[in-house]
């Protein structure tokens, strides 16, 4: 950790009345940038970080419409994996792991990765041979994968319900130990407060009201603190993707919906795992307060509120206590929703878009946070060289026309309801 960061300034700031310094500025948005990025989130910021390190641009600005943290990095339920199946997105998540897994040294900032390991559970023997097979494309890859069996999962979760009278019989598991939480809102602050020694401009309250466009090319944007020129220009705004895309003249194939996630009061450490939930789409952790942290399916229908609904709450507090009974007297702290852009097939877009300079992070439906540091190195790749990333070659817009669809959620389903 540098100088200002030892132990000695920590200490000195605890017992004094200074304020402590501020981890990024306030800067007043320029007149003009060689790259500007719309949303100050967890993409956003290590898009910024990764163009300014790995590509040497560093006259760059990230416009955050509200604070940083303020969004879908800040409202998810913390889980990091690479257990996919299809080709593409089983590379793709596997290398943002690889970046999780260092991304505490990289930054220089405590992003509490706990790879406490995740399982997914199986409730039949249709379901157990699905994740079989997903083990060995794992494997196949390089990425780490176990097959347990009933007695192996009663020796890692003894909590969960194995009586006869269980609602979802437990048959079995893939564990991915590699896979675990990190703290969301660290990697914010993380990202921000390390583009912003490398010289990029974040701007807070700074809300994109529209594209300068000319001779098909965009060349800035329109905001409420006004006209900000720019060579080349991202959307990563995630359930705002659509709305920002309109703003362009471009419809994008993405829907908004919400997607809840819960904490419970905090109880004495007994989850040390991420469990996966194979009747339901249902995820269950442990904070390091105490609390269970929770989620299950999106809302069902289009929404911008952030706030969820009683019968998602219903359905996902049915799935804890059907899963972990011991846990039916348990209060709900609280709960918060995020925007998810749903696409197609479940899997994401970044790639250039149709007018010149345009470039988008988006669609990352359930995906999104576990995507951050790849998605990042991704785009501003993509943005540097205007020519995507062999990573997410498969990304792009056009994948429908072509036929290459990465339904990986449609292979999910295969998976979990066998």
């Amino acid at each position: 950790m540098s100088s200002r960061y030892s132990a000695l300034s920590l200490a000195r700031h605890a017992l004094s009345d200074e304020p402590w310094p501020r981890a990024w500025g306030t800067p007043q948005p320029k007149s003009n940038y060689d790259v500007v990025i719309i949303g100050g989130g967890g993409h956003g910021l290590a898009t910024a970080y990764y163009l300014a390190k790995n590509h040497g641009i560093r006259n760059i600005a990230v416009l955050e419409r509200a604070y940083i943290g303020s969004g879908n990095v800040g409202r998810n339920t913390t889980l990091v994996r690479s257990n996919y199946i299809i080709d593409g997105n089983t590379q793709f998540f596997e290398f943002s792991l690889k970046l999780w897994e260092g991304l505490s040294h990289e930054l220089n900032f405590n992003v509490m990765l706990s790879q406490r390991g995740q399982i997914v559970l199986a409730h039949g023997p249709g379901q157990l041979d699905g994740l079989a097979r997903k083990g060995n494309i794992m494997r196949l890859n390089g990425i780490d994968a176990e097959l347990l069996d009933r007695g192996a999962v009663m020796q890692l979760l003894p909590y969960l319900d194995y009586s006869a009278e269980a609602r979802f019989p437990i048959h079995g598991g893939l564990l991915q130990r590699r896979a675990g939480t990190v703290r969301h809102d660290a990697v914010a602050w993380g990202y921000a407060r390390a583009a912003a020694s490398l010289g990029v401009d974040i701007i807070e309250g700074c809300e994109v009201t529209g594209f300068v466009i000319s001779q098909g090319q965009v060349t800035g944007v329109e905001t409420n603190r006004g006209r900000i020129l720019a060579g080349r220009t991202a959307i990563a705004v995630a359930g705002h993707s659509s709305h920002l895309a309109a703003m362009a003249g471009l419809r994008l194939p993405i829907e908004s919906h919400l997607l809840q996630a819960f904490v419970s009061e905090p109880i004495k450490p007994f989850v040390d795992h991420v469990i996966s939930f194979g009747a339901e789409l249902f995820y269950l952790s442990q904070s390091d307060k105490g609390g269970l942290v929770f989620g299950g399916h999106i809302d069902g229908f289009n929404n911008y509120t952030q706030r969820g609904q009683f019968p998602k709450v219903q359905t996902v507090a049915e799935c804890a206590v059907a899963l972990i009974p011991s846990i039916s007297r348990l209060r709900l702290l609280r709960h918060w929703a995020g925007i998810q852009d749903m696409t197609p097939d479940g899997s994401p877009y970044i790639c250039r878009l149709p007018l010149r300079n345009l470039y988008l992070d988006g669609g990352w439906c359930y995906q999104g946070f576990k995507a951050t540091p790849a998605a990042g190195w991704c785009l501003a790749h993509t943005i540097a060289h205007d020519d995507e990333h062999t990573l997410n070659r498969c990304f792009s817009l056009d994948r429908f026309e072509r036929g290459g669809e990465l339904d990986e959620y449609g292979i999910g389903n295969w998976t979990y309801k066998q």
